[in-house]
């Protein structure tokens, strides 16, 4: 991420933590509050510390930073991202709730919303089943 994107998304409101290991950055993750959810952002773990609970780590911490529901987008080929966060107890909303969940929290280009899953939390679940989602 450039610097100027790196201050584009601190301007929005992203506040990122981060994890060193020996005194070099392992990994980094964003978590933004809008409206009435928490957004994670921008989650990066080195390739060679990947597997190593680097992202566990900065998403139990997040989580634990907020009691609103969150969400998590991830490009729908990413797979591997997919993966670790249903590991981390998130599920992807269907394909009409995704559309308009991306349309509601993040400021995202078309293209971009035909492209990717939303994952949400076991609180964000509760939410929606209350209101008859």
């Amino acid at each position: 991420m450039s610097r100027e994107k790196l201050r584009h998304e601190m301007d929005a409101g992203v506040v990122f933590w981060g994890v060193e290991d020996d005194g070099v950055l392992a990994g980094v993750m964003g978590i933004q509050d809008v409206k009435d959810v928490t957004l994670i952002r921008h989650a990066y773990v080195r390739t060679e510390k990947q597997g190593g609970g680097v992202g566990k780590a900065l998403l139990g911490h997040l989580r634990e930073l907020t009691e609103k529901p969150v969400l998590i987008g991830a490009w729908t080929d990413a797979v591997w991202a997919i993966r670790f966060y249903e590991r981390n107890g998130f599920e992807r909303v269907g394909v009409e709730e995704k559309n308009r969940l991306l349309k509601t929290y993040w400021d995202v280009p078309e293209r971009q919303v035909e492209t990717s899953v939303v994952l949400a939390d076991e609180r964000w679940r509760r939410v929606d089943v209350a209101a008859g989602g």
